[in-house]
């Protein structure tokens, strides 16, 4: 028996938009994907002569998080196991990050374990292999094989590293309200009927030198040009709002607290404010005074210098 645990990091979404849409119903988007000091913590138990199988053990867990083979992470080990047969598989899943919430949590879940399994079984699988896998699992899934600030295009699948993003914190907010990703898209679809983009084939993430997160990317350490940035805008936010209107409630309630900028991350509900320091973030924290049911946390984004 083998044992490694793993964090699996939550995320934000600087910026989402939506560009494009495939004949097969995915949406393309582009979006900067920043990774968090939240994280879930994954323990891998592995046994190479064991029984083939997989176990999931939660904790901290509530009842949208399923417990079956559904769960990302189950999915995650079924699929790597598919692909090169293995042993015994006991996942330990301590949940800090709440479902549904944009937040990535379950996808981060399936990339930790991907990337636990390539450590632990006999053979050691290449990136492209295991990118092959996470793209199967979900769109965001890929991001979380390595996750560190980068800019999201396609259906997750394009992905390219970026560095020198100020030093930021973040408080964020979530009304308690699971939000459907799929319901979200849904309605955005219904909304933005007549504008949407011309559908594009299956499979093809089309080239898009008119990037709106690229200057995002460029900003550097200049925290005054990130707060005046209006590409931190999410073209899902009105849809998500329609389903949970609380979620225009705390966007309106963290405008007023100072922030560096603000936006709602994934397809909700989650919203987020950004702070140049943690004492900042903390003390905004403590002046908005987030009350039950609502989910708040301060937590810092991993950026790299």
């Amino acid at each position: 028996m083998t044992s490694l645990t793993l964090e699996a990091p939550a995320k934000l979404n600087l910026g989402l938009r939506v560009v494009g849409r495939r004949d097969d119903g995915y949406h393309l988007i582009e979006s900067l994907f920043v990774p968090l000091a939240l994280s879930d913590a994954v323990t891998l138990d592995f046994d190479a002569e064991g029984v083939p199988g997989v176990e999931l053990v939660l904790d901290n867990a509530g009842s949208e998080v399923p417990a079956d083979d559904s769960n990302l992470a189950v999915a995650a080990a079924h699929a790597f196991f598919e692909a090169w047969p293995g042993g015994a598989l006991r996942i330990g899943l301590e949940k800090r990050i709440p479902a549904a919430a944009g937040l990535g949590g379950g996808s981060s879940d399936a990339g930790a374990v991907l990337r636990g399994l390539a450590q632990l079984a006999l053979r050691t699988p290449s990136a492209g292999e295991l990118a092959r896998l996470a793209r199967g699992l979900g769109a965001d899934v890929p991001f979380f094989l390595d996750p560190r600030p980068a800019l999201v295009r396609g259906i997750g699948e394009v992905i390219e590293p970026v560095r020198g993003l100020p030093p930021l914190w973040a408080v964020l907010a979530n009304p308690g309200i699971a939000v459907s990703t799929a319901e979200v898209f849904r309605l955005y679809d219904s909304l933005a009927s007549g504008q949407a983009p011309k559908a594009v084939p299956a499979g093809l993430t089309p080239p898009q030198p008119g990037s709106t997160m690229r200057p995002l990317v460029g900003l550097g350490g200049d925290l005054d040009a990130l707060a005046r940035f209006s590409g931190l805008t999410n073209d899902l936010e009105a849809a998500a709002i329609r389903l949970c209107p609380p979620i225009a409630r705390l966007r309106d309630r963290m405008r007023e607290l100072g922030v560096v900028g603000e936006g709602m991350s994934g397809s909700g509900a989650t919203i987020y404010g950004l702070f140049e320091s943690q004492s900042e973030a903390e003390e905004a924290f403590d002046e908005v005074g987030f009350e039950a049911p609502t989910w708040s946390r301060v937590t810092r984004v991993q950026v790299e210098s």
